[in-house]
């Protein structure tokens, strides 16, 4: 059973940065006022400039500020607002967040909090994924009880395998392991990682796939059962399990596949009872299969590229989900896969060494053009703080097919100006020029590859 709704008339931002300043232009669109919060290194950001509201909310430390639920549930409360938008990252897939939320009569813009409970565990997710025909790696029924029930699942779907932390994510409480020697010490490694990181040392067994592709699909389903699949992201370009590059539609993906899975995923989240934006991580072994990961339960940075490719707005349809609507007239109609878009992360750290590069911007220059857009909070003589993500900005191009998206990519790389600090724009230019990354030829390990032929080739001049 739906929960009552009504129109949003205001919204507090938990976030900050290009996302929040994202939720502020989809407010915006719906003439909804916004509260932005901030933190101390935050006061001269533009997502408190631009909201209708800001408050202040603690130091520079994000524990203290934008992670500190009772200065966050405070600073809505003084504001009255109807509802709470948590952008990605900090609090954003926080259960107990969205709990306080509803506690305190608060709408939060995202899945009911046992439904965020319940994903963010990873294998009940991978569970309730199979139940309803998701495809999963072969793996462990459930958590290993020790490094001996380690070895017998291992034994039997066969080596090489991961260790994966249950309520794990960004690559922590991972460990691969090759051969049965290497077993009982990894698995006491991932334990103590995964217990550190997420005070959760549950581990479960998965097959590792070697050289994956990294395949994401974007849901949004509403509050009366109804879900849509908005077709897939291809994730694969990423550095320590970080993303770098982001593209829609996957080159990869033939439309009988996207059509199957879009099929069993709407099946699995009506029955899970899922709402608003979420995505469905996957891996692609080398003949083309797909196996579940993850669920990420909230909108994420690469979001504009399906937008792109479907003519969706995500954020509004998030706000327009928690105000009680229905996906048929939210998305209007079947979604069809509009040409090809590719987004950059630009961010800031040295394009080498890949060490953080925060200071001040002395100058910027942002591009334009037909098929191109720029998700940011910088500005000219803005801070770029130590103490959050490195992102800068989100460039995003989008053309008739994969082709022309990268030629508009390259065009837009060559006029984006940022001086002041180092970014990963010409990290991002020569990959734009790569003949693997031009033919599609990634996977997971594309970085590694791309990085050792730089290498080779600067050696060879």
């Amino acid at each position: 059973m739906s929960e009552p709704s009504r129109p949003l008339r205001k919204v507090l931002i938990a976030n900050r940065g290009e996302i929040a300043l994202r939720v502020i232009c989809a407010c915006k669109d719906l003439g909804v006022r916004t509260v932005a919060i901030y933190s101390e290194a935050d006061r001269y950001s533009l997502h408190v400039r631009f909201a209708d509201e800001a408050v202040c909310i603690g130091p520079a430390k994000s524990s203290l500020s934008y992670l500190n639920i009772p200065s966050v549930i405070s600073a809505a409360e003084i504001t009255n607002v109807d509802a709470i938008h948590p952008g990605y990252g900090f609090l954003s897939e926080n259960s107990d967040f969205a709990e306080v939320c509803h506690a305190s009569g608060i709408k939060f813009i995202g899945p009911r909090p046992d439904v965020t409970r319940m994903m963010g565990l990873k294998q009940i997710a991978r569970e309730k994924m199979k139940e309803h025909g998701v495809p999963i790696l072969p793996g462990s029924e459930g958590i290993l009880e020790s490094a001996e029930h380690g070895l017998e699942v291992a034994a039997q779907i066969g080596y090489p395998v991961i260790l994966k932390a249950s309520a794990g994510g960004g690559g922590r409480g991972m460990r691969i392991v090759r051969e049965p020697s290497e077993l009982p010490g990894a698995y006491a490694a991932a334990q103590s990682e995964a217990a550190s990181a997420f005070s959760n040392g549950d581990i479960y067994c998965e097959k590792f796939i070697e050289r994956p592709r990294h395949i994401e699909f974007q849901v949004i389903a509403d509050e009366h059962g109804n879900v849509e699949v908005l077709g897939e992201r291809e994730c694969s370009i990423q550095r320590r399990h970080q993303k770098l590059i982001e593209e829609a539609p996957s080159a990869a993906v033939t439309p009988e596949l996207r059509k199957r899975i879009a099929t069993s995923l709407k099946k699995a989240f009506a029955a899970i009872g899922y709402s608003n934006a979420g995505t469905v991580e996957f891996l692609m072994d080398t003949d083309g299969s797909l196996y579940f990961i993850e669920v990420n339960a909230r909108i994420q940075v690469e979001h504009p590229v399906t937008e792109f490719v479907t003519g969706v707005d995500l954020v509004k349809a998030q706000l327009r989900v928690a105000q009680g609507e229905k996906i048929a007239a939210i998305i209007g109609g079947p979604v069809k896969i509009n040409g090809h878009a590719i987004e950059c992360r630009i961010n800031a750290e040295n394009p080498v060494t890949f060490a953080p590069s925060p200071g001040r911007l002395t100058a910027l220059n942002l591009p334009g053009g037909v098929g191109v857009r720029v998700d940011t909070a910088a500005y000219t003589d803005g801070v770029i703080p130590p103490y959050y993500d490195s992102l800068v900005a989100k460039l995003i191009t989008h053309g008739r097919d994969r082709t022309e998206a990268i030629a508009r990519m390259r065009r837009a790389l060559d006029m984006f100006v940022i001086e002041g600090i180092h970014t990963s724009i010409p990290l991002h230019q020569q990959i734009m020029a790569d003949d693997e990354f031009q033919r599609a030829a990634i996977d997971t390990h594309f970085i590694t590859r791309f990085l050792e032929r730089q290498k080779s080739g600067a050696a060879g001049q």
